[in-house]
């Protein structure tokens, strides 16, 4: 039985809405290249739905991503503290570099 039906909290996070809007992509033309219903591509991004396994390597195939990049158990960084980290600055008072 589906974790979902059960009752206990197994969230499926994902960033098809980020990686939709970077490719400008509408919901209606990701929804045709991936086969289902542009209700369910709004669904999938707000959590309410999760995809099949089938479903969510589609969309990571189109996307040309691994699934580990597109869906994951727990919530995403901002893609900007990922691929910028924060570049530790000395204390007030201390040596300047």
């Amino acid at each position: 039985m589906s974790p979902v039906r059960r009752g206990e909290t197994l969230p499926i996070h994902n960033r098809i809405g980020v990686l939709r809007a970077e490719r400008r992509m509408s919901r209606a033309q990701l929804a045709a290249a991936v086969d289902i219903n542009p209700q369910t591509v709004g669904a999938l991004e707000r959590g309410d739905h999760y995809p099949s396994l089938d479903l969510a390597m589609r969309i990571c195939d189109l996307f040309g991503l691994p699934i580990e990049a597109v869906f994951s158990r727990s919530e995403f960084a901002p893609l900007s503290t990922e691929l910028y980290p924060r570049i530790a600055r000395p204390a007030a008072g201390g040596e300047q570099p």
